[in-house]
């Protein structure tokens, strides 16, 4: 159980995505890095886009060349909507004595994946994090496939990544070579777990998982997940066997209402945000026993557990594109 944490844990601080967008406004993190990671670079372009901001090209490929003993893969600075800005910032980041990943948008014209596969042998696609409906995301995926994988055997010709890719059955259905995601931290921050079903006394990975909301605190968003309190029996045992197994606890905490100047004890936190009347009391959370109900970074780590087993469960790169595409979808 201990090697399993130890695992989860040292995961979150040795494989890294980062983007470049967020760095910025985090100065000094790059200094705190005292050992090798293996880190994967985004630009942030798309994060920077949606928020009316840009990322220049020039301070991004310095920022590559001073940290790039700590950098493993860093992707190339896409020009949102427009696919020859975003191969001229390829072609500018070369010139400049880098290998950034090329990236293949949903929006852009096929023959820059022809390009792409030409001459590169590990390649992105991204411009599935916006909103876009499942159905489309396939198509697109399908597409790119068909194509990465026109050979006898079916094997992709390039190494491909998948950038913000959570659904689980699109990992599944395409034989990636890597994907970055979100959703293993963003499920902690709202109260929640991911538990693979069991079936014949195994756990099953290839089916979408549950989400379970363990917190202590109701979550605000409805996608949290179902509730640990209206689990089955049946569940709650399955629940509780697992987190057992990978090395944690569920915890336990204590509320009471204190008034707003009261001073927070070691093991205590406010339970709810500060109350606009400055006359209400506010809700304080002791904790009683830490476990992944009451601590975000357990959370965390059983979330990152539970990917690297998935990761642990898919058959060995590269495997063959199989899915019948119609003729009506090109």
């Amino acid at each position: 159980m201990e090697a399993e944490r130890e695992r989860g844990l040292n995961s979150l601080w040795e494989f890294r995505l980062w983007s470049y967008h967020y760095i910025l406004q985090e100065k000094n993190i790059m200094e705190t890095q005292n050992k090798k990671v293996n880190l994967f670079l985004d630009s942030g372009a798309f994060s920077a886009y949606t928020q009316g901001t840009t990322v220049d090209l020039n301070e991004y490929i310095e920022f590559i060349k001073e940290h790039e003993n700590i950098i493993d893969v860093y992707a190339n600075l896409d020009v949102i909507g427009d696919a020859e800005a975003t191969w001229i910032n390829q072609r500018k980041m070369e010139k400049a004595g880098l290998h950034p990943l090329p990236v293949y948008h949903l929006d852009d014209s096929q023959e820059y994946l022809h390009r792409y596969l030409d001459k590169y042998e590990y390649i992105g696609l991204g411009g599935m994090a916006r909103g876009v409906v499942t159905n489309t995301r396939t198509k697109f995926l399908d597409r790119c496939f068909h194509t990465i994988c026109d050979t006898k055997d079916r094997l992709p010709k390039v190494k491909v990544h998948g950038f913000g890719l959570t659904s689980l059955r699109l990992m599944m259905r395409y034989p990636w070579y890597s994907v970055d995601s979100t959703s293993w931290v963003v499920t902690g921050r709202v109260g929640s777990v991911f538990i693979p079903k069991r079936r014949n006394g195994r756990y099953i990975y290839d089916e979408d998982s549950w989400k379970i909301v363990v917190s202590t605190k109701s979550p605000d968003k409805k996608e949290a997940g179902k509730h640990i309190s209206t689990l089955t029996p049946g569940e709650k045992k399955i629940l509780c066997s697992y987190i057992e197994e990978k090395g944690y606890k569920l915890g336990k905490s204590e509320f009471h209402d204190e008034k707003q100047d009261y001073v927070l004890k070691e093991n205590e936190k406010w339970a709810q945000k500060k109350p606009t009347s400055k006359t209400d009391l506010r809700n304080v959370e002791t904790i009683v026993e830490p476990g992944i109900s009451n601590k975000y970074q357990l959370r965390d780590e059983m979330n990152i557990i539970y990917f690297l087993d998935l990761e642990k469960s898919m058959p060995e790169w590269p495997w063959p594109f199989k899915t019948e595409i119609q003729k009506k979808i090109f």
